[in-house]
């Protein structure tokens, strides 16, 4: 790729970027162009080498060979300081915050305002109350953010990147963990930095979202570049295809209707403190039952609180048999299994190799008289490799090296392991890509034909329409009303959800 030469000098121009970690080349020769007043989206599945190319130019990651000029002018980032220094700022896909502090302190840590010799936390409390409501946010900027959900420490992290000087914005999966609305505010704020000539590099799985907000689209594929278009070219099909190298139009498998089954969970005024009360519902041997709301609305909180993560009280009876689970290890047993939309907090031990991570929940199977077999660890990972398409190089690596989607279907096949009856999957496919969107849809659609019966909660409407064959919605901590049918749509949905036009499409939990 060239720069024309009758074309003001971009911000940044790059050529032949490549990264190796050992003897694996990750990027291969990519060009890349970032122009003043432009979002360049960068798009791919995961593994495609997206979020190493954006860490090199951030200064997180030397490339092994390549060149990056910015106004015509070789550069080197010896850190992300550096590159800071430059104006190039990162907003990271992973949550970078310190949990014990509070919000205004996060967004200024190493840079706080003083008043004389002492920090002034009534101007750092201003400063950072208004950053958050420039991001369409509303917290009390005295909040610890361990007491954050996951979309709102996101927030305060982009509040935070946002108060250095930039001339250049990455934002690595801004959106995957905020609502609807948090997401139209932030693209609101990429218009206005745009307008004031900032150059936005852009990556999301969210391919409207792209083709809503972005000038440019390149897209990567095994650590090469296949593509680079404007965006008025492509519609959110031919990223797709791009991405894939083939054709995902049919993201959703085929289900046959639900036939009336028995009741295998029955939950009867269901209350988790201070998050969900009065929850009552049944699911279906298997049935797909969908959990949709805004955040905040207490779907997780209530679902930590049945497996036993969280303090709860109320009926709830399994297989007719009335059960309360005081940890997740009592659910287990009992054949209820909980994948946290947090997997790399909560779901996966990222330091430990993929062996480790796949039995940790089913080491009894694998205890031989004295010691763990790992001839059948081995074997098992093997067969899950193979099942659930575990995409990796090697046996050998490390859970945190995997992508997104890779890990999620590791969660996935560690919790089959232990061959459970019912299945609670929070946030599915949060900062997946569609490929894998489509392999674990299958996945869960398989489950239930297997008789499993599986609760879906997530934050992407279309996702759980097209999966799920009833939908139970909740608004600030109560289940609201049930949709099915021609009613599972969205604007039926956001009606529940917001309490607009309250009781359209609302049924009787049943």
């Amino acid at each position: 790729m060239t720069v024309d030469a009758s074309e003001p000098l971009p911000l940044l121009h790059a050529t032949g970027l490549s990264k190796t970690f050992g003897i694996v080349e990750v990027l291969k020769d990519i060009d890349l162009t970032v122009r003043s007043g432009e979002v360049h989206a960068i798009i791919g599945e995961n593994g495609a080498g997206k979020s190493t190319l954006m860490k090199i130019l951030a200064g997180n990651h030397q490339p092994t060979r390549g060149e990056i000029r910015m106004g015509g002018e070789a550069v080197t980032f010896s850190g992300p300081v550096d590159a800071e220094g430059r104006g190039i700022v990162l907003v990271h896909q992973e949550i970078l915050l310190a949990p014990d502090l509070t919000v205004a302190q996060n967004i200024y840590l190493g840079r706080e305002l003083r008043r004389g010799f002492t920090i002034d936390d009534r101007a750092m409390n201003e400063g950072a109350a208004r950053a958050i409501g420039d991001l369409g946010g509303d917290l009390d900027p005295r909040t610890i953010v361990s007491r954050l959900s996951i979309a709102q420490r996101q927030l305060v992290q982009i509040a935070r990147v946002l108060l250095v000087p930039h001339r250049i914005v990455i934002f690595d999966e801004p959106t995957a963990s905020l609502t609807p609305h948090e997401t139209d505010a932030l693209l609101k704020v990429i218009r206005q930095i745009r307008a004031k000539g900032v150059g936005v590099l852009y990556i999301s799985h969210r391919l409207p979202e792209v083709k809503e907000i972005a000038n440019r689209v390149t897209v990567l594929r095994d650590g090469r570049l296949v593509a680079s278009h404007d965006a008025s070219e492509l519609q959110p099909s031919d990223m797709a295809r791009l991405m894939v190298g083939r054709d995902v139009a049919k993201l959703y498998p085929d289900r046959h209707a639900a036939e009336a089954r028995e009741a295998v969970l029955e939950v009867e005024s269901f209350t988790v403190p201070g998050y969900g009360r009065d929850a009552s519902f049944r699911l279906h041997k298997g049935e797909i039952l969908g959990f949709a709301g805004l955040i905040g609305a207490g779907r997780t909180e209530l679902m930590e609180g049945l497996v036993g993560l969280r303090p709860g009280k109320g009926s709830v009876r399994l297989n007719g048999k009335p059960v309360h689970f005081t940890d997740v290890h009592a659910s287990l047993k009992a054949g209820v299994a909980y994948l946290s939309e947090d997997r790399k907090g909560k779901g996966l031990l990222l330091s430990k190799d993929l062996r480790i991570n796949l039995t940790l929940a089913s080491l009894t199977k694998f205890s031989g008289a004295l010691q763990i077999d790992a001839k059948r660890e081995s074997d098992a990972l093997d067969k899950a490799i193979k099942d659930f398409d575990i995409r990796t190089g090697t046996k050998t690596i490390l859970a945190g090296q995997l992508s997104g989607g890779n890990q999620q279907k590791l969660l996935l096949a560690k919790m089959m392991l232990l061959d459970p009856q019912v299945v609670i999957i929070d946030e599915p496919t949060r900062g997946i890509d569609i490929g894998n969107k489509q392999q674990i849809y299958t996945f869960i659609a398989g489950l239930a034909e297997e008789g499993r019966s599986i609760i879906v909660v997530s934050s992407e409407m279309p996702e759980l329409i097209g999966i799920c064959d009833r939908i139970l919605v909740m608004r600030s901590g109560q289940i609201v009303g049930e949709v099915t049918g021609d009613h599972m749509n969205e604007n039926e949905i956001v009606a529940l959800a917001t309490g607009v036009n309250a009781g359209r499409g609302a049924g009787e939990a049943a």
